[in-house]
């Protein structure tokens, strides 16, 4: 009883610095984040005329890839016919659906067998069929074999004609002036190779013919728990890596990138779940590793919605995923770690995202797993678990609270006091259940990297919100 006692102890100290180590990292990057709001809030009169530059916008090659994607597909690409820019083409990539996604989209768009020449740039899954649209003539569709998502990306990759390519996730909605806010980010800063933008939660909301119609909140728990979860990650969590050039993710539902460096760098990892994460890391080591000057932005409008996983197999499935993808995209890279040319990238970024997004999740498990048997074994008292608990709930109240604050000031999306306590309301739920098995799910997504088992994407459950 002795050594575990002694272990519980050891493990009881490992846990309490890990969490000083966490909690600062978190408001080192609000810090940052809110920096970087702050300065963009004084240009904001300057985005509220919408940044024009008078027929220098390049132009954009949307690629949309779908897989099984039915009920979400038509609004999406009425949502990106209906967006505000001079020039563009939507790629649609039916990446071999099992479902009537073809179909509904051949009936809507009246799309056509159409022949394409077409330099292949990368290695993808072998093409049926191409299709045009006979109304839309900036619509495009590919209908290959079943490769994955990289696949289907690098597909329309190959078919893209322009210098810029997006790509967005079947189930997104873009708001009418996100290409522009994105774009303007290339033309500010030529060096830029990849912007990323704001993800918000489409669950609750109501839309028209592929727009927003009005903000709102879901009556799901999940969905609105992930609503706060969204909030956190992109108005922190990603800006705050923006000032030192360190940003390791920009989220696939919504980013954009220029082609040559996409294609210079072989284009996504089909060998990866996490494609959008490995990607961006595998730009940041190609770049910094030759000493070639580049930025990867993220601009914080809120510009996409995306819709949430409502059940909890959908959800875990999402997590698990998530985590793998985070594993893969790191140990792919990992020379990035410390390498004399990487900066703050290397040195900071890197080996803080392994320590606590990467194996974060075993150490919050074996925390709490630790504190309860030292509160079984009569090591810890019930005063002392609850003055933890409490420390750690508050904490994570505090960091979500000012992101509740920081939104309002600034961005406003939720303009009703209803909509503001139920966020705060979410806040205060994900401590008492939800932020426990997600860090299991995390820990399942780890140890399945590690032992190389189930690299599937597992199912997810869609509604069609949008």
């Amino acid at each position: 009883m002795g050594g575990l006692s002694l272990l519980v102890i050891l493990f009881q100290v490992l846990y309490f610095f890990y969490f000083i180590g966490i909690s600062l990292y978190y408001l080192i990057l609000n810090i940052s984040a809110a920096f970087v709001i702050s300065n963009h809030m004084e240009e904001k009169p300057t985005f509220n005329r919408i940044k024009t530059y008078s027929g220098f916008e390049l132009p954009v090659s949307i690629i949309v890839p779908a897989y099984n994607e039915e009920k979400t597909i038509i609004s999406t690409v009425l949502a990106l016919l209906m967006i505000k820019y001079p020039e563009y083409e939507v790629i649609i990539v039916n990446d071999g659906s099992k479902d009537n996604t073809l179909q509904v989209l051949i009936d809507r768009f009246e799309l056509i067998p159409y022949p394409e020449a077409y330099k292949r740039s990368l290695d993808v899954k072998p093409i049926r069929s191409f299709y045009r649209s006979t109304i839309h003539p900036n619509i495009r569709l590919i209908d290959k074999e079943n490769g994955g998502k990289s696949d289907a990306l690098n597909a329309g990759i190959n078919l893209s004609i322009y210098p810029l390519f997006c790509c967005i996730d079947a189930d997104s909605l873009l708001s009418r002036d996100s290409m522009i806010y994105v774009v303007s980010q290339f033309l500010d800063d030529p060096r830029t190779i990849a912007c990323g933008g704001t993800i918000r939660i489409a669950n609750g909301c109501e839309f028209k013919d592929g727009q927003l119609v009005k903000v709102g909140l879901s009556n799901n728990v999940l969905a609105l728990i992930q609503t706060m979860e969204y909030l956190r990650a992109f108005l922190f969590g990603r800006l705050g890596w923006v000032p030192i050039n360190s940003l390791l993710i920009i989220s696939g539902s919504f980013s954009l990138f220029k082609k040559h460096a996409v294609i210079a760098v072989g284009g996504y990892d089909t060998t990866t779940i996490g494609e959008d994460m490995e990607l961006v890391v595998r730009l940041h080591r190609h770049y910094r590793t030759k000493g070639i000057p580049y930025k990867i932005a993220a601009i914080p409008e809120p510009i996409c919605f995306t819709e949430a996983p409502e059940d909890l197999r959908s959800l875990k499935n999402q997590r698990v995923r998530w985590q793998r993808g985070l594993a893969e995209s790191l140990s792919k890279n990992i020379n990035l770690l410390l390498h004399p040319k990487s900066g703050f990238l290397g040195w900071m970024a890197y080996p803080l995202t392994i320590i606590f997004e990467l194996f974060g999740p075993l150490i919050e498990v074996s925390g709490y797993l630790f504190f309860f048997l030292g509160y079984f074994l009569g090591i810890i008292s019930t005063q002392a678990l609850f003055a933890f608990f409490i420390l750690a709930i508050g904490f994570s109240l505090f960091i979500s609270i000012v992101t509740i604050v920081l939104e309002e000031i600034s961005f406003h999306i939720y303009p009703k006091s209803k909509n503001i306590l139920l966020l705060f309301l979410a806040a205060l739920l994900e401590n008492f259940g939800f932020r426990q098995i997600n860090a299991f799910w995390r820990l399942t997504g780890t140890m399945k990297w590690l032992f190389r088992s189930g690299g599937g994407w597992g199912s997810i459950k869609r509604k069609g919100v949008s």
